[in-house]
């Protein structure tokens, strides 16, 4: 039998008005270097929509929207950290991101980090 702790599946922004809780924990995230995530220094991991709680979501964050205008991307309206990305209009099957940063740290050790050419090709690099 392990003393090992389950990992927590359940993080918020730095002042907790926006707390998130996960389905299950993630396989895999993504580090993109487009323009907005290598500023933010988001990990993502993305999920349905609509499968992982949110609390604090509307009241307490803001969006913003930028480039194709297809997503919004949100952060917490006091302590400014970006916390999750919507699409604008949703689609059956979509999907949404989470900043998996908003975690404790042994669940993002736990998650295989691919590189993702958000400014370029497009592609992931590994």
């Amino acid at each position: 039998m392990s003393n090992e702790q389950p990992l927590s599946l359940s993080g918020s922004c730095h002042c907790g008005a926006v707390r998130l809780s996960l389905p299950a924990a993630p396989e895999t995230a993504t580090s993109c270097n487009c323009s907005l995530c290598r500023r933010t220094g988001g990990i993502w991991a993305y999920y349905e929509l609509g499968t992982v709680s949110i609390q604090g979501h509307p009241e307490n964050t803001e969006s913003y929207v930028w480039g194709d205008r297809s997503l919004s991307n949100f952060r917490c309206k006091n302590c400014g950290i970006a916390t999750h990305w919507e699409p604008i209009e949703p689609t059956p099957g979509a999907r949404h991101g989470v900043n998996l940063r908003n975690f404790e740290p042994a669940l993002l050790a736990s998650v295989t980090v691919r590189r993702f050419d958000g400014a370029d090709t497009w592609k992931f690099l590994d």
